[in-house]
């Protein structure tokens, strides 16, 4: 059996201000931006070189979903991104006027650094130990 994660559905206020944030703050690649009605459109965005799964940002169709943007894990880091050069990604995306929370600490696991997206979602920036 092969199965896989394919897309990582990220509720969002706003088409155009999640693509704009992920592909000009984070450097994500827009991978595909097709309208399916009036509404709505499938939106997927991924690192720069990554596998297969991305983000399908979903723009928030209603109140329940509204009060869920940018607090879609309770407060919790949602997101995981490893880079094989931590401090360039760490000064690129402060250079980007991302918003660090938590500073760079060194943990047996890497050295990591929490940040938030344009809604509030907290993402873990890893440097794996080799």
């Amino acid at each position: 059996m092969n199965i896989n994660i394919a897309h990582i559905a990220l509720v969002v206020s706003d088409y155009d201000e999640a693509i704009e944030f992920y592909t000009q703050k984070l450097g994500f690649d827009l991978l595909e931006d097709t309208p399916l009605s009036e509404t709505k459109r499938w939106v997927r965005v991924a690192p720069k070189g990554s596998g297969e799964c991305c983000l399908l940002l979903a723009k928030a169709a209603n109140d329940e979903q509204r009060s869920r943007v940018g607090n879609q894990t309770g407060g919790r880091v949602f997101l995981f991104l490893h880079t094989d050069d931590f401090w360039r990604d760490y000064h690129k995306l402060i250079a980007n006027q991302v918003v660090f929370v938590r500073p760079p600490s060194e943990e047996t696991y890497g050295t990591v650094a929490v940040f938030q997206d344009l809604y509030g979602n907290l993402w873990d920036l890893i440097g794996p130990q080799p």
